[in-house]
Formats: structure tokens, sequence, C-alpha cells
């Protein structure tokens, strides 16, 4: 591990930042902080992950393993993560010898288990839905009986994505869930019926200092966001009382770095859904649409720079590129040349070598004067990009 450092007195060619996970935001938080000149070190299981084009040094191994953690940590001045399944143990005793790490192994260890979350935020009186720990199949039972359907069984860690969500429509699916998710420990949460999904990305620095993203409508299919619209589409009263919560979540867990805050949307009552503490998918579109970028931001913050409020340049809808149904392989994407004659469209492709099922393998932004084109534009690059099977010199079109 480095020993600390005076920033003001380095270039920023001598120092390193170290990222926990090498996907598509570790690359992108990783080509925010070329442009600053700092230097790279990544830990992946994957030695052709995303970042691995940009990476200074990779190692390859899995993100909770702990010597390689140690690794990672001898290498860097201050240490991040892009994905929630770090090991917040070894980060919290890096912690205590004297190493950065934002945002902190007490933040990460409170976000990676979704009951426990949920309890921190009900504790400072923060709006979340209704739920309940789930010790036994009868105590779900009984919980199910006393409440409407559906409700949502979620496993409480090493979740994300939708992917530890099971809906429970009627009595029968109680014990499917659970066989589900046998051998790991769950909740049960009131399911709400919500008008619309938004989230606001907020930051905060190691002084203190908070600065938050204009509000976001989220539009999710299976589980998995589709698309980003920005502006919201909400009353303005809404929306400050949506930025309000979230800086007050950011503030309640003295978070430093980027927070994704997501919200569901009940007859204008705001409640908590989930809290990412990195970098989020839903806030993709400051890149293009906003004064600062979450990716610029959150270097700012973890290194305790000042931080500026965003300010949107125009409305935005980002669109997510998932892979083929029923496949997992290799893949190419057709329809790239067109979609470039489309006014306002960015194209952010990931490097994954290989697709699989609703894998994210890149997102493309469009940016308007209304939001109404931004949309339409959208509908046009949809129907041009197309995911394809690529099986040896041959491409069978999903």
């Amino acid at each position: 591990m480095k020993s600390s450092f005076n920033r003001s007195q380095l270039s920023p060619n001598d120092i390193t930042l170290g990222i926990i996970g090498g996907g598509q935001l570790g690359k992108m938080i990783g080509i925010e902080a070329k442009r600053m000149s700092l230097n790279l070190a990544y830990l992946d299981p994957d030695m052709t992950c995303p970042a691995s084009t940009i990476a200074d040094q990779l190692i390859v191994s899995d993100y909770k393993d702990e010597k390689s953690i140690l690794e990672l940590a001898e290498k860097s001045d201050v240490l991040t993560y892009e994905i929630e399944l770090a090991n917040s143990a070894v980060l919290k005793d890096l912690q205590s010898k004297g190493l950065a790490v934002h945002p902190s192994p007490a933040v990460l260890n409170t976000i990676q288990n979704k009951l426990r979350q949920k309890k921190f935020l009900k504790s400072k009186g923060i709006p979340v839905p209704d739920f309940e720990e789930i010790t036994s199949i009868d105590q779900a039972r009984r919980i199910c009986k006393d409440s409407d359907y559906p409700l949502l069984l979620k496993a409480c860690e090493d979740s994300y994505d939708g992917r530890g969500n099971y809906l429970i429509r009627s009595p029968r699916d109680i014990d499917k869930g659970i066989r589900y998710f046998e051998g790991r420990s769950c909740m049960i949460e009131k399911f709400v019926h919500f008008t619309k999904e938004v989230s606001v990305m907020v930051a905060r620095n190691t002084k203190g200092q908070i600065a938050s993203f204009p509000v976001v409508h989220n539009i999710h299919k299976n589980n998995i966001l589709d698309t980003t619209i920005v502006p919201a589409g909400i009353s303005k009263t809404v929306e400050a009382n949506a930025r309000t919560i979230a800086e007050k979540v950011v503030k309640s867990l003295k978070g430093v770095g980027i927070f994704g805050i997501e919200m569901f949307l009940e007859d204008n009552k705001l409640l908590i859904n989930e809290i990412a503490p990195r970098p989020h998918n839903s806030g993709h579109y400051s890149i293009e649409a906003c004064s600062v970028s979450q990716f610029e931001l959150h270097i700012r913050a973890i290194f305790g720079l000042p931080l500026v409020k965003p300010r949107l340049l125009s409305p935005a809808v980002m669109t997510n590129i998932l892979g083929i149904p029923n496949y997992t392989g290799r893949y190419s994407i057709t329809g790239i040349d067109r979609a470039f004659t489309v006014p306002g469209m960015k194209l952010h492709l990931y490097g994954k070598r290989i697709t699989k099922p609703q894998r994210k393998l890149g997102h493309f932004t469009i940016t308007a004067e209304t939001t109404q084109e931004a949309l339409s534009r959208t509908r046009r690059v949809r129907k041009l990009l197309r995911v394809e099977k690529l099986l040896g010199n041959k491409k069978e079109e999903e």
C-alpha cells in the first residue's frame, strides 16, 4: 500500500487510482481519469474486461479475493470500486491502515445487504416501502396472508439488475420463491404500484460538499434498465423533493463518491428503491447532456477536489444495447453506419467479447432540443442497431 500522499505536491502522472471491477463503469471512470493523466490499476476476473484496453495494470482475480485486493492496494493511492461485490472486510482493514477507500467500506457493507440498507434508511427517517426479514417459510406465508398481492421476495445479498427479485402474485408462488433463493437470506417487500421510476445521481467529496444531478425517468424491461429520459417529466415540487431525499441519503451515509439513488413515484409520494455506491447506468446521459459527467464528479469527490453543480445542457434519452435472449457467444452489432446519420446520437460500445442474455453491451444517447424529438430519434436508432449472433464467419440475426 502506498503511503498517504499530498495531491497538491504531486504530478497527476505520479498518482494511481485503483479500481475494483473492470466492467463498463470501471472503464468509463478510467477514461475520465486518463483525461486527468492518472495511472490506472484494476482488479477483475476477466483478462479481456472492458477496462483492459486502458488499464496500466490489471490484476486478474475475483473481486473478493483478499490477496489480490492487497496487491491492488499496494499499487494505489486511492481505491474505489464499480461493483458492490467487493470485499468490504478487507477494504475496512486497508482503510484502518491509512489507504483512502471511497466510498468507505462501512458504506459498502451497509449497501451490499438489501435488508441492512433498508433498515438503515428507515432509521434515518428516509421513506422506503414496507419490508420484513424472512426467517422461515411459515413466517413468509403469514406475512403474505396479511398483505395484499403482489409482493416482492428479495435476496438480501449478491443481487443486482433485478436478478435478486422474485414476484409473488399469489399464495402458490411463496414456496416457489423460497426454493428459488434456497440457502440465501431474503426479505419480503411491499410491491409499489408506481407511476414512474426515477433516480438521482449525487456526489459528495471528502470535505462534505454535495452536488446532485437532474432527476431522470427510468424505464425497465425484465428488471433491466432499458431507457433513461431527462428531464423526468415530473412537477417541480416532486423534482425538488427527489433531490432533497437523494442528498439526505448520501449525507446520512457520509458517503464519498458518486451515488445512484433509485426511487419509486407513487401518487406524488417518493420511496427509495435501492442505492448504488458508484456510477450508475441511469447517469450515463450526463456524459453528453450535462456540463459535467457523473464520472468526473466521482473522481473529483474521491480525490477531495471541489464539486460543481451539474447543469443540464439539453433534453436527452439514454438507451441500453442488450444481449440476445437465449444466446451466449460471439456477436456483432449491425446498423452502426446508418445510426450515425441520426442527429444528436452518441454511441458507446463496451468491448465485451461475449454476449449473454440481457448483458449490457453498450448504450447510445440522443440529445435534442425537446424530449419528444429525442424520443423520436431514439426510436429510429433502435430500429437500426441490431445485436446478431456471430457463428464462425456467418452471422445469424436473432
